[in-house]
């Protein structure tokens, strides 16, 4: 019988589950899944729905849960992620890049989790030391803990989801009031970073490429800049309303003869890192907009549970998910757009992949925890 009852949300907390949030959640990702359909074919889009399906049962789990107690098993998560990203160093290299786990004919990277068991980690660590980072052993011993997994990420290499967990780092570092001087500081480290890196042979050639090409404006339209150059006259076309025509699209339910007129099937990975293309030419500066303000709705839902929470690993976790969707947002649309450089960083919830949705998804089920047990003080 308890089995069973165990099975059900408590009603009383269901009170306190934000629908809101989650409802938001699956509207951006139904709504990347349109899009990714018109770019491409009914394949794309059925799987991305798949994934929406076991991932709202992940979050189903997640929420029959409570994140106090996932607070005793932080500590192995994170260890058997570290053990992950090590191992995966020495798999075989795609594009330059050593990150994934071949799983038939798919694949699994555990850098997409590392991001989520760092912030957990994190989180953990501040809990201990009650939140006080501007104590200098305080300080190193958190970061180290930061750092072990981005330290393993970069030598994959894998910048896109390590800049995704530095900024997460960097949303909870602020909320726990580090000084502004340690902050500004560690912005000048990566800065230096960037120059060494450039300087050197450490990343693949198509990056380097793209972060000078985006630094120093170097590269033609038919070379290093010909994905740019697409992706920014494919949003210019959609203009105010875009060229979605939906007669055409109930005429003919294929799809195929709506997605030939359009120019953003010229945009290379435009259902996945630039679905944002795809977006601006289906429904112009109004479909823009409907997206961002879809967003800015979960955006602020998180931090409304960051502020609620009693402890320290839940402010954490909501702090930490809330940068990860903030820096996600902003840097892949303005890749898009020409005003930030190009990385393998995804739209959230919008474009396609099925560790990204699922991932996605875990984090958010995480932040509904929280806001469902935000009364609570006493870890169990």
């Amino acid at each position: 019988m308890n089995l069973i009852k165990g099975l059900f949300l408590d009603k009383k907390e269901l009170k306190e589950l934000d629908f809101g949030m989650l409802l938001s959640a699956v509207a951006i990702l139904i709504f990347g899944v349109f899009n990714i359909y018109t770019a491409t074919s009914i394949y794309y889009a059925r799987l991305q729905l798949i994934w929406l399906v076991l991932s709202l049962g992940v979050v189903y789990v997640i929420l029959l849960m409570d994140y106090r107690k996932v607070y005793k098993i932080v500590d192995v998560l994170y260890w058997i992620v570290v053990l992950l990203l090590v191992v995966v160093l020495f798999t075989t290299k795609v594009k330059g890049a050593a990150g994934w786990f071949s799983i038939g004919t798919r694949g699994l990277q555990p850098a997409e989790f590392a991001k989520l068991t760092t912030m957990l980690m994190v989180g953990k660590q501040l809990q201990k030391v009650d939140g006080n980072l501007n104590n200098l052993r305080n300080f190193v011993q958190v970061t180290i803990y930061a750092l072990i997994p981005v330290v393993l990420m970069l030598l994959q290499p894998e910048m896109g989801i390590t800049m995704i967990t530095f900024f997460i780092v960097l949303g909870i570092y602020y909320v726990m009031g580090l000084s502004m001087k340690v902050i500004l500081s560690g912005f000048g480290f990566i800065g230096l970073s960037v120059l060494v890196v450039l300087k050197t042979n450490f990343l693949p050639s198509h990056w380097s490429d793209r972060l000078t090409s985006f630094l120093f404006s170097e590269g033609s339209e038919l070379g290093i800049n010909y994905q740019l150059s697409r992706s920014v006259i494919s949003i210019g076309s959609g203009k105010i309303a875009g060229k979605f025509d939906f007669g055409q699209f109930i005429t003919d339910m294929s799809g195929q003869a709506q997605a030939s007129t359009q120019f953003f099937n010229r945009v290379p990975e435009n259902h996945t890192d630039f679905i944002f293309s795809v977006v601006a030419e289906n429904f112009g500066l109004i479909g823009g907009i409907a997206l961002l303000l879809l967003y800015g709705i979960l955006l602020y839902r998180m931090l409304r549970i960051a502020r609620k929470t009693d402890t320290i690993f839940g402010r954490c976790i909501a702090v930490g998910v809330f940068s990860s969707f903030l820096f996600s947002i902003l840097q892949n649309m303005g890749m898009t757009m020409g005003i930030m450089p190009i990385s393998g960083i995804t739209l959230p919830l919008v474009s396609y992949g099925g560790s990204s949705v699922l991932t996605t998804f875990i984090a958010i089920g995480m932040v509904l925890n929280v806001g469902m047990k935000k009364k609570t003080t006493l870890f169990l």
